[in-house]
């Protein structure tokens, strides 16, 4: 799908050769002379339509008008969360439509939030999976013409937007593909095609690699599959050699059945979307591909399958992690930490300035906050305002959550270093916890994702949040140097 950034005022928008035209209006609007004021400035005083939030009236063949289909949003305040429910909704009402241009006249005042906002809902309302299909009927939307008042003001902008649609809808894409087509090596395909960008780079380390590092943590995970593992080890370089990076570490369970814990069958197939972490990974670095920012980032994915065998991880099993640290593995469907914990571990490598791991860790993170926030754990207090500073400017929303080491009792053990799981209290917690233990040479937050990566039932499919909080993150380290460790004990 093209986006094109252009100057458009109400006056000029009825000349606009698109097959709909969308007219965004806020509280503060004011009827003019031309044919598009006229028109909302009767629709208000017939009191059919009002420029307040959630308003929208629909028009066909209107005179004066070349788009045939003409929708009236009224943004209320202009913020981006009006703007972005306004053009979701009128997408919504469009669906099903054979509109292939499609223009967008933000009349409202607009900035930068307003104007992304408008362009990830046009992308979300348009977005269709296509990759397993016999017969796909791809997107029809083709072209999307957004007009602002100022063009010039806005560019930059624009293009942080376009490249963060190209992003989350690589992270949408991997993650809504099943397991048989989204293997551990079609990962790392994957990631080695997106390291053909400039400042890129890829290296993809399998079973040999791994257990010669000592990974035996994540080795456990992967004992009961076919299908070999991989640790795919992305980095984009855009900053001086010496400039500390910003590490992702992203879960990659392509598919999870819990292993000899095994998953009751209902909804199991919805554990194709427990790689969305390293989904969302691999769509910040599509995102970094396109922006080529001033920072160094690199992205850890542990990708395995959790499959039960006869040579699968039995409850009980005490394996040991890259750490040196012993591990009971009292439930094998608690196996996102575990793979995660030697990734964190190998992140120590690369000296970072923060790491932050993503996960569709726990099913108790989906019943603390649902599918609205996701679960953000952190040891440094200014990586955890930073993260969620960029989650409400990106609209990603995250809350954050306890990290008191009275949640680590239930992780004691006596037979190893430390437990798995800690039973079902506070287990988005707990399992936090567990992270925690291998996150203690830098400042560290984890984000659970397991309630805000997916979408169940009719609508089911990825999100690819938080994608949007990654990026806005990342960008805002630019040139930055590395801030001072603030831990919480």
């Amino acid at each position: 799908m093209n986006f094109e950034l252009a100057t458009l005022s109400l006056g000029d928008a009825p000349a606009e050769k698109s097959d709909a035209l969308l007219v965004l209006l806020g509280e503060g609007f004011k009827p003019g002379k031309d044919a598009l004021s006229r028109l909302a400035g009767e629709a208000i005083k017939a009191q059919d339509w009002e420029p307040k939030g959630g308003k929208l009236l629909q028009a066909y063949r209107v005179a004066g008008i070349a788009a045939p289909r003409l929708l009236l949003l009224g943004v209320g305040d202009g913020s981006a969360r009006q703007v972005r429910s306004a053009v979701a909704a009128a997408m919504s009402a469009l669906k099903g439509t054979p509109v292939k241009r499609l223009s967008l006249c933000l009349a409202a005042p607009c900035d930068d939030a307003a104007l992304r906002a408008a362009l990830l809902a046009v992308a979300e309302g348009s977005y269709v999976y296509t990759a397993t299909k016999s017969k796909p009927e791809g997107r029809k939307l083709q072209r999307v013409r957004l007009g602002v008042p100022d063009e010039a003001a806005l560019s930059a902008a624009f293009e942080r937007a376009v490249a963060t649609v190209a992003g989350i809808e690589c992270a949408k894409e991997w993650a809504n593909r099943p397991a048989n087509h989204a293997t551990p090596t079609q990962l790392a395909a994957a990631a080695k095609a997106l390291a053909k960008s400039p400042r890129l780079q890829c290296e993809v380390l399998g079973p040999k690699e791994v257990a010669q590092l000592g990974m035996g943590a994540f080795l456990a995970v992967a004992r009961g599959a076919e299908e070999p593992l991989r640790f795919i080890v992305l980095r984009y370089n855009g900053a001086a050699r010496a400039s500390a990076p910003v590490v992702l570490v992203g879960k990659g369970i392509t598919f999870d059945t819990g292993g000899i814990s095994i998953k009751p069958a209902a909804e199991m197939d919805e554990m194709k979307f427990d790689m969305s972490g390293a989904a969302s990974v691999l769509g910040v670095f599509r995102a970094l591909a396109d922006l080529q920012p001033a920072l160094n980032v690199v992205g850890l994915i542990p990708a395995c399958e959790n499959m039960p065998d006869g040579r699968a991880v039995k409850p009980g099993d005490v394996v040991t992690s890259l750490s040196g640290q012993t591990i009971e593995i009292l439930n094998t469907d608690a196996e996102g930490r575990l793979v995660l914990c030697d990734a964190l571990s190998y992140a120590e490598r690369f000296k970072p300035r923060a790491v932050v791991d993503i996960a569709t860790l726990t099913g108790a993170c989906v019943i603390a906050l649902g599918g609205v926030r996701s679960g953000l754990f952190a040891s440094d207090e200014a990586l955890a305002q930073a993260l969620a500073a960029a989650g409400d400017a990106a609209q990603d929303l995250c809350w954050r959550m306890p990290l008191d080491e009275d949640y680590a009792e239930g992780l004691k053990t006596s037979f190893a270093d430390v437990a798995n799981v800690a039973g079902r209290a506070a287990g988005a917690v707990t399992a936090a916890k567990f992270l925690q233990r291998f996150a203690g040479k830098f400042p560290w937050a984890h984000l659970d994702i397991a309630g805000t990566a997916w979408k169940s039932g009719a609508a089911k499919g990825a999100t690819g949040r938080p994608v949007g909080l990654l990026l806005e993150y990342l960008l805002a380290q630019q040139e930055s140097p590395a801030p001072a460790a603030k831990r919480r004990r």
